[in-house]
């Protein structure tokens, strides 16, 4: 055999035994969050999605579980985790890190949905033309909202804005202190994994939280009192969460495998996942029902009333972003004209 076809018959079989190793190679994604091993997002959303591409991949994707923080770090750090490559995948709220994600906050001022579902969706739609350049580093597989968020209370119950007066209330991001303050109360930002130790302690008298959450951290145990506004008005507040990847990992990938993942990810994925959070609020306000908790829902004049009272926080928002340049009052409407849209 000539050199030149000898080189070539090895050129070939090298590139079939590379591309055979491509095709075999396996991957385990280190999948970080906040939430107990038996919370409503690790069974409806995050096993389903790791059984779901472990299938699609022939079992070359697989997922190494990181329940309630248990691969180290806090909460406001899994966002840095991902992007540095320390984990893999985590679902978590931006707001956590105050003040860094300011485009992603439009869906966290007051009163914009009552419907995650629909709220997936537009800021899904958003977050292509607003957000992406917060998230550098890493791949955004899917955003939402979490279902129609409340105040509960340990002690007083909330009737009025007057009733706000004097309580230490904890909130999960910037704008919801924000709110919290408009509202009368004074806010205590943190994130939900701390907040039981805060009530036992007495740090708060209360939280804004939506049901989902609740039984999770058994925190219908810790409270006796639930408001609610009204549900002809959007709902208080909500707050966004991003399903990320590290963008190294995901580039790393060979094609196939980046396949699965791109088939499982985007604007259906925030769509499905707002709508698990949607079907969720039930049985997290049943089991403060069941306990015989107090739960109150505004009249229309007083959701109106507190309406009033944090309207000022959008044009807040509005002159925070043309601070850093960016044209706020269009943001704002489109995140308002998106949700309309997907609400249909």
């Amino acid at each position: 055999m000539k050199f030149n076809t000898l080189a070539k018959a090895v050129s070939v079989a090298t590139l079939s035994i590379m591309a055979s190793a491509a095709m075999a190679q396996e991957v385990t994604l280190k999948f970080h969050h906040i939430w107990p091993a038996a919370a409503m997002a690790p069974t409806r959303v995050i096993a389903p999605w790791c059984d779901k591409v472990a299938a699609e991949s022939n079992n070359r994707i697989k997922c190494q579980m990181l329940h309630a923080m248990s691969g180290g770090g806090t909460p406001p750090q899994l966002v840095d985790r991902v992007k540095d490559g320390v984990d893999d995948l985590t679902i978590t709220l931006p707001g956590y890190t105050a003040g860094r994600f300011p485009a992603m906050e439009v869906f966290e001022l007051p009163f914009m949905t009552n419907s995650a579902e629909a709220g997936g969706s537009a800021a899904w739609e958003y977050l292509q033309k607003h957000g992406l350049k917060e998230f550098p580093g890493t791949k955004i597989l899917a955003t939402w909202v979490h279902d129609e968020g409340y105040v509960h209370t340990s002690a007083k119950q909330i009737k009025t804005l007057d009733d706000f007066k004097g309580l230490k209330m904890r909130a999960p991001t910037r704008q919801t202190n924000k709110l919290l303050a408009k509202l009368g109360a004074t806010p205590v930002g943190m994130p939900v994994t701390g907040v039981a130790d805060a009530l036992s302690k007495g740090t708060i008298d209360g939280f804004a939280l939506p049901w989902e959450v609740i039984p999770a951290f058994k925190l219908h145990q810790m409270t006796k009192f639930h408001t609610q506004t009204d549900p002809t008005r959007p709902s208080l507040y909500s707050a966004g969460f991003v399903f990320a990847m590290n963008q190294a990992k995901y580039d790393a990938l060979p094609a196939d495998l980046k396949k699965v993942i791109d088939n499982n990810s985007g604007a259906g994925l925030s769509r499905q996942i707002g709508k698990i959070w949607d079907e969720s609020q039930a049985v997290g306000r049943k089991a403060a029902a069941d306990r015989g908790n107090t739960i109150t829902t505004l009249s229309l004049a007083e959701t109106d009333n507190w309406i009033k009272a944090s309207a000022p926080l959008n044009d807040e928002w509005v002159a925070d972003m043309d601070k850093r340049g960016l044209p706020g009052r269009q943001m704002l409407q489109d995140a308002r004209d998106l949700l309309v849209k997907h609400r249909k």
